[in-house]
């Protein structure tokens, strides 16, 4: 028991020394008018970086590549078909059948 409370007050002596030893914090430089405006330029640099990241994100989250593949392949699909059928009239007209 006494080892214990010696240790615990020679921690404690420690531990009050070691605060009269601390260093006092250097005032921050002025930071000059440049300087000002470039880390004013960089912090709406990053906000606007992170507002156009989270629109990205938004609309990767409604799946639209999905939905605009699936539109220009339906629309291909009857852009075609309304392609031959034209196609077919235009030879028609070119070209007459001759009934028998």
């Amino acid at each position: 028991m006494n080892k214990l409370l010696v240790i615990t007050a020679v921690i404690a002596f420690l531990a009050l020394g070691a605060e009269s030893f601390r260093v006092p914090r250097e005032a921050e430089e002025e930071k000059g008018t440049i300087a000002t405006v470039v880390d004013t330029l960089k912090s709406y640099y990053d906000q606007s970086v992170d507002t156009a990241s989270g629109y990205v994100e938004t609309i990767k989250g409604y799946k639209l590549n999905e939905k605009a593949k699936n539109l220009y392949e339906d629309t291909v699909r009857a852009v075609s078909t309304y392609a031959g059928i034209f196609n077919d009239q235009l030879y028609h007209m070119w070209y007459p059948q001759e009934s028998s």
